[in-house]
């Protein structure tokens, strides 16, 4: 197929799989007359990517899984390195998870404190 069809296939643009050529996620292969052909197999790619991407993986975290995919694995997430990416995204989620708890808290206690009409500060905007 080519780059229009499968951008289309893949609900994204013609810039955006050039873009990922450009960064060696997707491979660049020309036919005879020099237009990019791809297959059913770059599509399984770029789902992958943008699955993560919805994920909130950023573009260069896919690339272990792409590779994997590369490498005959039938899911992206086979592969010792697609796992250790996993891992490092489940542990900045639960810092993350972590910092809002706490900025929740303090928002709770003072919002408590707000509401009190006994408090000095109770409904004077802090």
């Amino acid at each position: 197929m080519r780059i229009g069809e499968l951008a289309a296939r893949a609900g994204t643009t013609t810039r955006t799989l050039r873009y990922y050529e450009a960064r060696g996620l997707l491979p660049a292969r020309r036919d005879d007359n020099g237009y990019r052909t791809y297959d059913e197999d770059d599509l399984k790619l770029l789902r992958q990517i943008r699955t993560l991407q919805d994920f909130g993986f950023d573009l260069e975290e896919t690339r272990p899984f792409v590779e994997c995919l590369r490498a005959g694995h039938p899911e992206g997430d086979a592969c010792p390195a697609s796992l250790a990416v996993y891992r490092r995204k489940l542990d900045e989620l639960d810092a993350l998870i972590g910092e809002l708890q706490a900025v929740r808290a303090k928002i709770g206690v003072r919002l408590a404190l707000a509401e009190d009409p006994m408090c000095e500060l109770g409904g004077q905007g802090l």
